[in-house]
């Protein structure tokens, strides 16, 4: 049981020296933030799952300072203002995960390359900035079904394209994609104008 577990954490800090306030509670909210940045540093996709940066200018503050400590480097881990961010950059497009100090960075990359590796199957392996524009529903999806609330919920990325292209199919007509809507204006205009 918890409390049982929680006796035996307290006990094993004690014996071993260890100040209970440096022992950490095992949680499920492991993930802080993923995001995905153009190679200039603009943000494409963010979502952030907890009160770490309330605002969106610490956001952007937060990412300009990750994106110029990690762009021009091969590594793909980095301790960065108390927090581990994994990530990895393709083409054009640069990934990150972002978890606390403490965090596991095996977990936080398993998410990052379920993320990259579902978007590469969406896109037909065509990971770059013009096509993850063009696809931002599928990727909304996407992390939405590897991560909600900070939980990580799936790292099998077959398994994400899967229920992507499910949910994909469940959308009813009269939340058409802007890009979908523009089309059907574009058509309406042009056929009204040859009459």
């Amino acid at each position: 049981s918890v409390s049982a577990c929680r006796s035996s954490c307290l006990a094993s800090c004690s014996l071993n020296k260890i100040p209970h306030s440096l022992h950490q509670e095992p949680t499920l909210y492991t993930v802080k933030a993923v995001l995905i940045l153009d190679n200039d540093g603009e943000r494409l996709y963010a979502k952030y799952y907890d009160e770490t940066y309330p605002t969106v200018k610490e956001q952007k503050a937060f990412e300009k300072n990750i994106f110029n400590k990690t762009h021009r480097t091969d590594s793909e881990i980095a301790l960065l203002e108390g927090l581990t961010v994994v990530y990895k950059s393709n083409i054009d497009l640069y990934f990150y995960v972002i978890g606390s100090s403490h965090e596991n960075e095996l977990m936080l990359m398993s998410v990052l390359n379920c993320l990259f590796d579902s978007l590469s199957q969406m896109l037909r392996k065509n990971v770059e900035r013009r096509a993850l524009l063009e696809n931002m529903e599928g990727l909304f999806l996407a992390v939405d079904e590897i991560v909600d609330g900070g939980v990580i919920l799936e790292s099998d990325p077959q398994q994400v394209v899967y229920r992507v292209a499910l949910r994909g199919d469940d959308v009813p007509l009269t939340e058409q994609t802007v890009s979908q809507v523009l089309q059907s204006a574009k058509e309406q205009i042009k056929w009204s104008l040859l009459r």
